[in-house]
């Protein structure tokens, strides 16, 4: 039966549905362990998670830390109880091993009546325990990741500017809008994409096409210069690697997600990915690397599927904001001490890329609403956009620090050396992060709007486009249909 595609409403009780259907009934051969969640260190800070959580808009209240707290002494209880039970039941069993040597049957009769009573006791802590722990991980899960002291607090507006680069912004010109433009160059082709996918869906035509080549490669191989692996991930994947990744929408009414799975596909839901980031880091998912062959760096291609694209009003027109696009995506796993310098390393990749094609650029340190689930600290880089006139986001960076590794099951394995021996317990989980490396639609607006050359009647009549993407036109050369020149 062919796949249909259908819009969620209300993305985070599906995700979460899923994850639980995945958790608890999918075989081993198609799901992960239950995510491995720090959960002492949630009820050891009940008020920072529960502030932390209110900071990021979170939906998580301080009952809901609370009740995860007092969840989490239910469930040692309950160990302990039933770690006791059955240890008198080893003791009951030696009775009883001992009571058929002596061929004692009164002695023998009363310790299986204990075993039988043990048995029961037992089974009943094992349901109390199974309900206890799948209770305390669904509270748990949503509970978001801690945030770096240095974030800037509240909203978008609270963002900070870090570094700019670049040359001085140009005027905003309503001449400069990128819908203008294409249309007068042929350039997009919004009405077969609204008839053929409908609003917000469309095709790039000409010279956009080729750009979009370009920019791709471009930006791959800037990423493969500095060291990352090129990936050609699936577009598809399961809806509880996306929950794993954390991708819980705030909004019950603002979807992110395409369903595509089919009604022979029970056991699985599978989505249209969001971001390359979410098959990235599932190519790590259950594995152990060693600490000599950290960071592991790759670098994807793939299309994301936005869902919420049609509801954010002016942002909608054009190339903004569509409902699928091509982005190149950055990811790196590392140690849990590492994890801060790989951000400066891939922030120093994504400036290469935007510097290269001579953009007005301004990075954002992100402030604590404007950090997904996952995120521990988020960067922005957004590039001037004359015919819009405002700045428009480019490409992000997080660091995920464990959280996505926790539930992803990614842990490393420590080098042991003679002053410093293998540590004891459990291996260590690994620290990801992910950035967007080029969001194709959103460079091809900045390079049109600044870009554009007008001819003598003040109409668009060709392009300027950055020198740095003349090796990776198609053919070598630019169609001559438009005037295209590089600078």
């Amino acid at each position: 039966m062919s796949a249909h595609i259908r819009r969620l409403k209300g993305a985070v009780p599906l995700v979460s549905r899923a994850c639980r259907r995945a958790y608890a009934t999918a075989p081993a051969s198609t799901s992960l362990p239950p995510p491995r969640l720090n959960y002492k260190n949630i009820a050891d800070n009940v008020v920072y998670k529960a502030t932390n959580a209110m900071n990021r808009k979170s939906r998580v209240t301080l009952q809901t830390v609370q009740d995860i707290a007092r969840t989490h002494t239910e469930v040692k209880n309950v160990t302990n109880q039933l770690n006791a039970r059955r240890n008198t039941r080893s003791m009951i069993g030696e009775r009883i091993r001992r009571a058929a040597q002596d061929k004692d049957g009164k002695a023998k009769e009363e310790a299986m009546a204990e075993a039988t009573n043990i048995k029961k006791e037992i089974t009943a802590l094992e349901v109390t325990l199974a309900t206890l722990e799948q209770r305390l991980l669904e509270l748990a899960l949503a509970i978001p990741n801690d945030t770096h002291p240095d974030a800037p607090l509240g909203p978008e507006e609270a963002a900070v500017t870090v570094a700019t680069h670049g040359p001085q912004p140009i005027p905003a010109d309503p001449q400069r809008d990128h819908v203008t433009i294409c249309k007068k160059l042929g350039l997009l082709d919004q009405e077969s994409g609204a008839t053929i996918s409908g609003a917000s869906w469309v095709y790039l035509t000409n010279e956009a096409a080729l750009l979009e080549m370009a920019l791709t490669n471009y930006a791959l191989s800037i990423a493969v210069k500095h060291g990352y692996t090129p990936v050609m991930p699936p577009d598809v994947v399961r809806a509880d690697i996306a929950a794993r990744c954390g991708f819980q929408p705030r909004d019950d009414q603002a979807s992110q997600i395409y369903d595509v799975s089919t009604s022979s596909s029970t056991s699985q839901d599978l989505i249209l990915a969001g971001t390359a980031e979410i098959p990235l880091a599932g190519m790590f998912a259950n594995k152990i690397i060693s600490s000599t062959s950290l960071p592991r760096k790759v670098v994807g291609l793939g299309h994301a599927f936005r869902a919420e694209a049609g509801a954010r009003g002016a942002d909608t027109r054009g190339l903004y904001r569509v409902h699928q696009f091509s982005k190149v995506e950055l990811f790196a796993v590392t140690d849990a001490d590492s994890s801060d310098a790989m951000m400066a390393e891939m922030a120093c990749v994504q400036t290469d890329i935007l510097k290269g094609l001579g953009l007005s650029l301004r990075v954002l340190d992100m402030p604590t609403e404007e950090l997904g689930a996952s995120a521990y600290r988020k960067t922005d880089i957004e590039g001037w956009m004359p015919g819009r006139g405002k700045w428009g986001e480019l490409s992000s960076l997080s660091n995920c620090t464990d959280y996505q590794s926790r539930r992803l099951h990614i842990r490393y394995r420590p080098e042991a050396s003679a002053t410093s021996p293998l540590p004891a317990g459990a291996l260590p989980f690994a620290h990801t992060l992910n950035g967007t490396a080029a969001a194709i639609p959103r460079l091809i607006v900045a390079l049109l709007e600044n870009g554009v050359v007008f001819d003598d009647a003040g109409e668009p009549a060709g392009l300027a486009l950055p020198d740095v993407l003349r090796p990776f036109w198609l053919g070598g050369a630019p169609n001559t249909r438009i005037d295209i020149s590089w600078r």
